[in-house]
């Protein structure tokens, strides 16, 4: 095969594998309601769909990992970027105790987790982030790359680290923004509620 039909051959595999297999379209049910903005990319693993409830506005971008057995709660335009994971139970801990008995054990299972994953309205959450069984992430939460999240945490924070701590309030970047672009403050205000005072 020649250079150049090989180079040919090889935009045309990308061109379908996007067309068919990596492009999001808008659309989603959840919970029987029609989410129309809301898009998740194909690639996307979820188990328990069932269980999981979308708000409208939501982005699940290419190879996440979202485990809704416990149930799982993404808010109204909740982004989560790629390679990230939620789950809502965790039994690895059952597994090493119970050993070959784990799998007809009868009655709860020593050392299993399992708890409901909330993530609150236009929160973000970065690549290469696990979000834990039982996390309640606040409104407007930003998750860095590569976090590991467990436990509760209030509205606009910004989280970091292994395990993920509060470094930061989301609302002071986006003040930066907003004085840039005022005609954005009332819609901002809608769902953020006002602005902290800037830090001295």
């Amino acid at each position: 095969m020649s250079l150049a039909l090989r180079a040919a051959v090889n935009r045309l595999r990308r061109w379908l594998a996007r067309l068919l297999w990596h492009r999001m379209l808008f659309g989603e049910r959840s919970q029987g309601r029609w989410r129309p903005h809301s898009r998740i990319a194909p690639s996307t693993c979820i188990e328990h769909e069932d269980r999981l409830e979308l708000g409208d506005h939501v982005f699940i971008g290419p190879y996440n990992f979202i485990e809704a057995s416990a149930g799982v709660r993404l808010g109204e335009g909740v982004q989560i970027s790629h390679h990230a994971s939620i789950v809502s139970h965790s039994s690895h801990r059952a597994q090493r105790l119970l050993g070959p008995r784990y799998v007809d054990w009868q009655g709860p299972r020593p050392g299993w987790v399992s708890a409901p994953v909330v993530v609150g309205a236009y929160s973000f959450i970065g690549p290469h982030s696990l979000i834990e069984a039982g996390s309640v992430l606040g409104k407007g939460s930003l998750v860095r790359a590569g976090s590991v999240v467990r436990g509760q945490f209030p509205d606009h924070a910004v989280l970091a680290g292994n395990p993920a701590v509060v470094v930061g309030d989301a609302r002071a970047a986006d003040a930066a923004w907003l004085a840039r672009y005022p005609e954005l403050r009332a819609g901002y205000d809608a769902w953020a509620g006002q602005l902290a005072a800037p830090e001295r």
